[in-house]
């Protein structure tokens, strides 16, 4: 179901908007970084792990510490290209959504 910005979903379930703003941002960086033409080492660690992230947004309930993991290695792989960085910063933003993890 496509929405126009600011249009609610008006079945019975209620997604959660910090959900939402996890698909939105993890979508946009993985279209970036499939666009992006230069290769580095660890590009597939960074697609593998923005999979893992949109699955966790599809689920509608993410684990936190999985998420910060998943953004950390993200980071790590994608970090130094800098054309990538507003997309990272808007996944770790959504990630912070969440707040910190709860005890083990």
């Amino acid at each position: 179901m496509l929405r126009s910005v600011g249009q609610r979903r008006v079945t019975g379930s209620e997604e959660d908007p910090r959900v939402a703003e996890l698909g939105t941002a993890v979508s946009r960086l993985r279209r970036e970084l499939a666009a992006h033409p230069a290769e580095f080492p660890d590009r597939g660690i960074a697609e593998d792990e923005l999979a893992a992230l949109a699955a966790m947004a599809l689920s509608g309930a993410p684990e936190v510490p999985r998420l910060r993991r998943s953004l950390l290695l993200v980071a790590g792989a994608i970090g130094s290209v800098s054309a990538l960085a507003s997309g990272l910063a808007a996944v770790r933003g959504a990630v912070e959504l969440f707040g910190e993890p709860g005890p083990r």
